[in-house]
């Protein structure tokens, strides 16, 4: 078994290790809404399987009108690899897309992007001095 984040290793307990591996990959370092009860077409049973799915929410929620988490990347890659999604990342900042198109399609979370902003910014600050 793979070493996971612990929503996603909860995930895994009541789902699986592949069904965890899945969301991440689909949804990772995004926030997803998970709601308390679920239909067969909504895009965690697609994802998953209905069984699983159910299964997930009933975890997640624990009796809860339905559940917003930050879901974990899960396992990351290589040095070059990271390197590659940080300049992607910067390059996508630099044009103006949202947080969440960033970090989906680059596989950082909603919270690196928003510190990769910030850099970027505090690198285009003129000195005072």
């Amino acid at each position: 078994m793979t070493a996971l984040p612990p929503l996603l290793a909860e995930i895994a307990e009541v789902a699986g290790e592949e069904a965890a591996l899945a969301l991440a990959q689909a949804r990772g370092g995004t926030r997803v809404y998970i709601p308390p009860v679920i239909d067969p077409d909504h895009w965690i049973s697609k994802l998953i399987g209905h069984q699983a799915a159910l299964r997930v929410c009933d975890r997640l929620t624990a009796g809860l009108a339905g559940r917003r988490v930050d879901l974990p990347l899960g396992p990351t890659g290589t040095n070059a690899t990271m390197r590659a999604q940080q300049a992607h990342a910067d390059r996508m900042i630099i044009a103006g897309r949202s947080e969440r198109d960033i970090a989906r399609e680059t596989g950082y979370t909603t919270r690196q992007v928003r510190r990769r902003r910030a850099a970027i910014r505090d690198d285009r600050q003129m000195n005072l001095l």
